[in-house]
């Protein structure tokens, strides 16, 4: 039973690690949809090689698989360049229409094969230790971890020997075609790997948390970083992180091992999306307030700079004026010039407030910009 545990861990894990190293570059490029409409497409392509071979364990499924995931890919592009839709429209006509062709198929003419819907939307991790790599008459463990370990070093491999590459197509396919380099063909090298990893993940761990984890742990990752080594890094980290958090959570309510990883992606992403120092919700909600804060400030030296020294600074310059000219509430007109006054910007004279030098440096700045 132990052993059972950790080697569905082991496939959960491997396999965030696959989809993460490929999942940056979709999310980077905006793509994200994509892989939702490569894991769906990719049924039909098992499907139809099903129908030719008539054995749902010969290669050919994955070939037919990840060609299907290519052609979907040249499909979206070739209703893109139309220029007649965007590219998300492009996505939600190609992959609904190739998925639900491989469901009416599977629903009409496979009903008596083990194709069933549920799995592949699903999928089921606890099932995954039984199906055994048998090498002679060696059983060395379950063929999923292998499939998806060898899928996940591929990835790397691509993404280590091509990284400048990627890099470049990515964030500026313009250079990248004037230094010589083909974002199409990048492009497409990008997508096969997609599918090669989708195909592997697709029996294991289904269809739903092939995009989850694809797509949620380098979404996370983006929030802590703008550098591409530790995105990459990060996402892999949280992919493993999901994987085995949520295999335990399903332990523990005992229910669908995919589903609670797919909530454990979602959680996580919650939690940086609330707590992550720069762009945070917390964080950047401080920074409204604190710059809400920084303005008044700012208005509220200009407002003392252009009467200082005139006739009317004895009455423009009192606190209590500042609600009449500047429109400020009473309660919030004395918070500005408390918070201006620990900060050095204002002093008060009697009923009067006087800018320092640095007061009046803040509103000649200001004022010039």
């Amino acid at each position: 039973m132990a052993t059972a545990q950790l080697e569905i861990q082991a496939i959960a894990a491997v396999t965030a690690v696959g989809c993460s190293l490929v999942g940056v570059f979709l999310v980077l490029r905006r793509m994200a949809m994509m892989s939702d409409a490569i894991s769906h497409a990719i049924l039909l392509g098992i499907v139809v090689a099903f129908f030719v071979v008539g054995d749902i364990t010969s290669p050919l499924l994955v070939v037919a698989a990840a060609a299907t995931g290519l052609l979907t890919v040249g499909l979206v592009e070739m209703l893109h360049r139309t220029r007649l839709v965007r590219e998300d429209a492009a996505i939600g006509l190609v992959f609904p229409a190739l998925f639900s062709l491989g469901i009416i198929l599977i629903s009409r003419y496979a009903g008596d094969v083990h194709l069933d819907t549920d799995v592949v939307l699903l999928g089921e991790l606890a099932f995954a230790p039984f199906d055994r790599l048998i090498v002679g008459e060696t059983d060395i463990g379950p063929k999923h971890l292998y499939l998806m370990g060898g899928i996940t070093l591929v990835n790397l491999l691509f993404i280590a020997a091509f990284f400048k590459e990627l890099k470049l197509a990515t964030f500026d396919a313009g250079l990248a075609a004037a230094l010589g380099f083909s974002p199409a063909l990048i492009h497409y090298s990008l997508m096969g790997m997609v599918s090669l990893t989708v195909v592997g993940a697709f029996d294991a761990v289904g269809l739903i948390l092939v995009v989850a984890l694809m797509v949620g742990p380098p979404a996370t990752a983006y929030l802590l970083t703008d550098r591409l080594p530790r995105l990459i890094a990060l996402s892999c980290l949280f992919g493993v992180v999901a994987a085995v958090s949520g295999y335990w959570m399903a332990h523990w309510l005992d229910t669908s091992i995919a589903g609670c990883i797919a909530t454990m992606v979602g959680i996580v992403f919650g939690i940086v999306y609330l707590a992550a120092p720069q762009r945070g919700l917390v964080a950047v909600a401080r920074r409204r307030a604190l710059q809400k804060w920084e303005f008044a400030q700012t208005m509220l030296a200009i407002h003392l700079f252009q009467h200082e020294g005139l006739p009317e600074a004895a009455t423009e310059c009192r606190p209590e004026h500042l609600q009449d000219h500047l429109r400020w509430e009473p309660a919030f007109a004395k918070r500005v010039v408390n918070i201006a006054t620990d900060q050095g910007l204002v002093i008060q004279h009697g009923e009067l407030l006087v800018l320092t030098d640095n007061g009046r440096a803040l509103a000649e700045q200001a004022m010039v910009q």
